[in-house]
């Protein structure tokens, strides 16, 4: 015997003289849907990779506890989260290129991560903390400084 897929759609047979029917079950109640719930520690991953799309944003690399570590424009900058209810606060660890403009960059950053975590997570971003743990000076400043 045949059995109906276990989906929302129902086909029933019946006798060989009358039409075969078919029904669908339309269930639209947003509470058959269920709920879907994101850890902190992935809404802080989200917002690490929304740094890392911000072009001048750095992470450090390497190292234990300090000791090694370089400055590295290819991964992602460090995050943390704390969820309360369908609000984040988050804080941000990375580094810059220098000489940029600080408090427009970190204005800017603040906006990018905050929509790309919202639209991504359906969370409000209530806070963010940035430290900026170090600067990269380019070519052109070094050998002014010099």
């Amino acid at each position: 015997p045949t059995y109906p897929r276990l989906a929302k759609e129902v086909t029933s047979v019946a006798a060989p003289d009358s039409t075969v029917t078919q029904s669908r079950e339309k269930d639209s109640s947003l509470t058959q849907r269920g709920t879907t719930t994101i850890p902190a520690n992935v809404v802080a991953r989200i917002a690490a990779q929304a740094a890392f799309e911000f072009s001048a944003v750095g992470s450090n690399a390497g190292g234990v506890l300090g000791i090694g570590s370089r400055r590295n424009f290819g991964s992602r900058p460090e995050a943390t989260c704390q969820l309360y209810g369908q609000r984040a606060i988050l804080h941000l660890d990375l580094g810059l290129v220098f000489p940029t403009p600080l408090s427009s960059t970190i204005e800017d950053l603040r906006t990018h991560v905050s929509g790309r975590v919202e639209k991504l997570c359906g969370v409000r971003v209530a806070k963010m903390s940035i430290d900026i743990s170090w600067l990269n000076p380019s070519n052109h400043v070094r050998r002014s400084l010099r």
